[in-house]
Order: structure tokens, then C-alpha cells, then sequence
């Protein structure tokens, strides 16, 4: 997302060759497509980068820095001060934990809730996610989100000749394949059909993962990125919060202070987490994501200034009110006014 590549930016991370850039979002549900780009960027403001691509580029970059990767060394312990491995002990002023969506350095560091029980309205605990790469040319230039039965397909351009597919889902276990035809739209799975799988297919889950805080250890531990805390991958903003905390981050190591990222983090989190929130209560009812696609359809300004608050980080008060009261209104009452939705057939 645009907030994302800006972080990289500041972090001394330009994108790789082999990615590709997006100019917005385009929502499809039950023939409705709702679409829209991001507020005053410039054509292509995301970026669509396979990961593998993505950790060459920080690699890159790390090293640039100076940093000495020890790569191989499975942690074993946390403590402040010291990190333990299996071939012996590290001692460190600042630890940081950046291991992910299942961190070992968020236990370590006892930042887990005790128990890890009670679900929210907002995010059901059994939410999972698969993603595919195919050798297929991208055909839209904005990231696709295909609403299905309890589940979203997401096709992002990779390359010229590239796409990559996530699926998020709830309820029961699934592999791509299964997915893909049980619970969405058989154009979908004609368009797939018969494309090169480049590499293996890679799932993660559940993804709510929630924390008792970013900082431990007195101070002296921090956690950054998925691990600390996850909602959903809904809103594609994993990477791109993750990417702006590090930069928090970066000044409060500089400043000695770990206490400043805490705060900062919170502030970063607080647009992103709750407009997730939000669109999970939509698509947890199919009749609410109707009326939702239908009203973003027939108001593409609205949409464009939704997607400036959550992948340009826009202010708030950009949120045009009228449009935002139109839309109330809409979900509340969704024939109220005349919804003027494109409809789509399969290509």
C-alpha cells in the first residue's frame, strides 16, 4: 500500500525490479464492482513485490548498514539483556522481536494474553489465509477482492507476467484448490485455470493474534511488525504498518528509549486495526458486505477518500462528512437512493 512503500522509502529500501505498481483497489461481490484509486498519488502508489523479492531488497539494505546477520541460529531464549540461542548467548542492550505472526520472542517476553480466550464480534478467531503465484499477466492495475462465501480472494499484479492470489477464509480447513472452487465464483477459477503455479502454496493462521503490549523487559524489549499483534489481513496493511513501526522504532532505539515506540505504535495502529475491525463486521454478513460494495459502487469519491485514510494515511478529517452520512444511510436503508453499481459478467 502507499503508506507501505513510503515507509521503505525512509527505511533506504527502494522496490525491486521485478515488482509492480497498483493505483487502487477494486472490490467485486455477487456481479457489483465497486472501484477506486488512491487520493492525489500518482499512477501505480502501491506496489505489488513477492516476498522473496522483498526480503533480497531489506537484506540488501541491511547489510548496506553494516548489520551482522547470523543467519541459521535458532532462539531459545529472551530475556533483557540477553538472547540465547542454540549455539550459545547474545547480550544486547535492545532486544527486538520481528519473527512474525506466531512470535517466540512475544512469549519469551510474557506479552501474550494469559488464557488467549474470548473472540471478538469483529474477528473470529479461526481466520486463515493461503496464497498462490502464477505465471499470469495482470489484468487490472488495481489489487482485486473477490467476495465469496465466507472467504475473499485477492489478486495482487506481481509482474508483467505475474499475480500473486491470497485467499482469507473462516469456518473448516481448506487447501487453494478447494477453496477457490467450493466458495467463489466460477470465472474466478476459469481465469486460473491451467496458469504455471510458480513455487509452493504458503497458509498462515489463525490470524488474530492479540498481545498485552509492544514493550517489555523493563524497557528493554520491543516487539515489531505481525508480532506485535494481528488482526486480520483483510485491509493487505500487515506490511505496511509493520514497515512504518520500524521507523518509529529506528528513533526510539536512537533516542535510548523504548517507551517512545510504545506510544508511537499505538498511534500508528489506531486508523489501520479499527477500519479492519470495521470491514470484518461486513463481510461476517454477507447482507451487510452487499449493501457495503453497493454504496462504495454507486459513490467512487467516498471510496477514494476510504482508501486515502487506510493506504495513504490521509487525515481523517478528509473524510468528506456528507459522503460519509450518504453512506450510513445506504447501509442502514439501502433503497433509499439509487445505487448505481457497475455490474460485471466473466471476461
Amino acid at each position: 500500500m502507499p503508506a507501505g512503500v513510503a515507509a521503505l522509502a525512509a527505511l533506504g529500501v527502494s522496490p525491486p525490479a521485478r515488482s509492480m505498481p497498483f493505483r487502487g483497489i477494486r472490490y467485486v461481490s455477487d456481479g457489483v464492482v465497486a472501484e477506486a484509486d488512491f487520493p492525489d498519488q500518482p499512477s501505480g502508489s502501491g506496489r505489488g513485490i513477492r516476498r522473496t523479492e522483498l526480503h533480497a531488497a531489506l537484506v540488501s539494505r541491511a547489510e548496506q548498514a553494516g548489520v551482522e546477520l547470523a543467519w541459521g541460529e535458532r532462539v531459545v531464549a529472551v530475556a533483557a539483556g540477553e538472547i540465547a540461542t542454540a549455539q550459545g548467548a547474545w547480550r544486547a542492550r535492545f532486544v527486538v522481536g520481528a519473527d512474525g505472526l506466531h512470535s517466540a520472542v512475544r512469549r519469551f517476553a510474557g506479552l501474550e494474553p494469559e488464557g488467549r480466550a474470548g473472540a471478538h464480534a469483529w474477528s473470529p478467531r479461526g481466520r486463515f489465509g493461503v496464497s498462490r503465484h502464477l505465471r499470469l499477466a495482470p489484468w487490472s492495475e488495481r489489487v482485486e477482492v473477490t467476495f465469496g462465501a465466507a472467504a475473499e480472494a485477492y489478486v495482487t499484479p506481481l509482474a508483467a507476467d505475474e499475480i500473486g492470489v491470497a485467499i482469507l477464509w473462516s469456518g473448516g480447513k481448506g487447501g487453494f484448490d478447494e477453496l477457490l472452487a467450493a466458495r467463489f465464483p466460477a470465472d474466478l477459477a476459469r481465469r486460473l485455470a491451467g496458469r504455471t503455479v510458480l513455487g509452493r502454496d504458503h497458509g498462515a493462521g489463525p490470524l488474530l493474534q492479540p498481545t498485552r503490549g509492544a514493550v517489555a523487559g523493563q524497557g528493554r524489549i520491543a516487539l515489531v511488525g505481525d508480532a506485535a499483534g494481528y488482526i486480520d489481513a483483510l485491509t493487505g496493511e500487515g506490511l505496511s504498518l509493520g514497515f512504518e513501526a520500524a521507523v518509529a522504532l529506528g528513533e526510539a532505539l536512537a533516542a535510548g528509549d523504548l517507551t517512545l515506540y510504545g506510544r508511537d505504535l499505538a498511534r500508528l495502529q489506531r486508523l489501520p486495526v479499527g477500519l479492519t475491525r470495521l470491514l470484518l463486521v461486513a463481510t461476517r454478513r454477507p447482507w451487510l458486505r452487499r449493501r457495503l460494495v453497493n454504496a462504495l459502487a454507486a459513490d467512487p469519491v467516498l471510496f477514494a477518500n476510504f482508501l486515502g485514510l487506510l493506504g495513504a494515511r490521509r487525515p481523517l478529517r478528509e473524510l468528506l462528512v456528507g459522503r460519509a452520512l450518504r453512506l450510513g444511510v445506504r447501509l442502514a436503508w439501502p433503497h433509499s437512493g439509487r445505487l448505481a453499481g457497475s455490474r460485471t459478467t466473466a471476461a
